[in-house]
């Protein structure tokens, strides 16, 4: 076997592409993502047999630092066969080899590959699945495990809820995993003659997502962040942006007719309600977005990954019927599984909205996941250790 630190971008697609632990984070598009946002430079690397076939890849983001070196991380860990152990050891042995030649203090890694059952308190589930084994096999290579971390302290979230959508024969099926006040409110914003479609445009996203980044605490990336984001997946339609529409005065042209013809009090009561609201909320005329979610697609599955909403959005079910429309999208479109894309291991945490967070996402249905965590491979002990108290400084002085 053979190292190739410049795998060639179709190569590296068509392997990936094909690849069961295929994932957007370890895509050659997320890459080049983060060469125009974060400053690290994407460097694409495998093993090869003497045929010249691949037999595992990885992308490396590459971050400098003074003194000529580096460090990498390696999202949702490498393409490769995780039960074969001789494979990751010489893959292993490979980068080791390969960091020393480009002076790299260490590499992270966070593989995408679940560490153990558990219930939707976080708990393990006895005599549950788990991958203990794998875990003690990289400690042994030399992993060093950073902690089993509950909150967002890590690259990306260690927890998630997924639907495996192999597990059922219909799309209605699923629809029986998620809350039943979820699905009220789903069945609810039919009512509102909503427009649900895919937009080629993240305009009114952008402007609608820093309203949820400032309603839970979080800060929006930059406009060009997820334009270079749609524009990076679009090319081989790995990206969809699910917008829904309302117009205003028409819902409420259809409320008031519905009330002059209405017996019961309170029918009449929740049309009167609903049409103060939409009055009260409303902006502008004709049809207007009021949320729109972005969702990434590989070959195999699909994450709900950025969503923006107005209080019309909320108060409808609009926002519920995006992510009902997303997963019942990846459904049809045969993907194995659709992806509510990271949440905290503390259901209970006062953290922020993070407990919401997670309670929201837990009534869309689906596994609740834990994931095996952050790695590192270290090459320099010392600078290991003095980096993060280097770039701690650094961080302070440019705030």
């Amino acid at each position: 076997m053979k190292f190739d630190n410049n795998i060639s971008k179709d190569e590296y697609i068509e392997f990936w592409k094909n690849n069961a632990n295929q994932h957007f984070l370890n895509s050659y598009y997320w890459g080049e993502i983060n060469k125009k946002n974060s400053g690290r430079e994407p460097m694409y690397v495998g093993l090869r047999d003497k045929d010249n076939n691949i037999l595992c890849e990885t992308l490396l983001l590459v971050k400098k630092t003074p003194f000529n070196m580096c460090y990498i991380y390696a999202p949702r860990g490498y393409l490769i066969d995780w039960d074969n152990k001789e494979l990751v050891k010489e893959f292993t042995n490979k980068l080791m080899e390969y960091m020393k030649e480009i002076n790299c203090i260490y590499l992270r890694v966070d593989p995408a590959v679940m560490y153990q059952e558990i219930d939707e308190e976080a708990n393990p589930i006895k005599d549950g699945k788990n991958n203990y084994e794998l875990f003690d096999y990289l400690t042994s290579l030399g992993y060093q495990h950073k902690g089993f971390y509950k909150l967002y302290d890590g690259n990306q979230p260690r927890y998630t809820f997924r639907t495996f959508n192999k597990n059922y024969y219909s799309f209605e099926q699923i629809e029986q995993t998620i809350s039943k006040t979820f699905m009220r409110s789903i069945k609810r914003s039919y009512n509102y003659d909503l427009v649900i479609e895919e937009s080629n445009s993240i305009d009114e996203f952008y402007e609608l997502v820093q309203k949820v980044s400032s309603k839970d605490g979080f800060k929006a990336y930059t406009k060009q962040y997820y334009e270079d984001i749609f524009k990076a997946f679009k090319k081989d339609n790995y990206i969809k942006n699910f917008i829904a529409k309302i117009n205003i005065d028409k819902v409420i042209e259809k409320f008031e007719e519905q009330v002059k013809n209405e017996k019961n009090q309170d029918r009449i009561n929740k049309l009167n309600k609903d049409i103060n609201f939409l009055k009260e909320n409303k902006t502008s005329d004709g049809d207007v977005i009021i949320a729109s979610l972005i969702c990434i697609y590989t070959e195999n599955g699909a994450w709900s990954l950025y969503i923006g909403n107005d209080n019309i959005a909320e108060y409808t079910g609009t926002v519920n019927r995006l992510y009902y429309e997303f997963m019942k999208d990846a459904y049809l479109s045969n993907k194995e599984f659709s992806d509510l894309f990271g949440t905290v291991g503390d259901p209970h945490t006062k953290y922020k909205n993070l407990a919401g967070i997670y309670e929201y996402k837990r009534k869309l249905g689906g596994t609740y996941i834990e994931w095996l965590g952050d790695f590192d491979l270290v090459n320099k002990k010392f600078w290991y250790k003095v980096l993060p108290i280097l770039l701690k400084i650094y961080r302070t002085i440019k705030r």
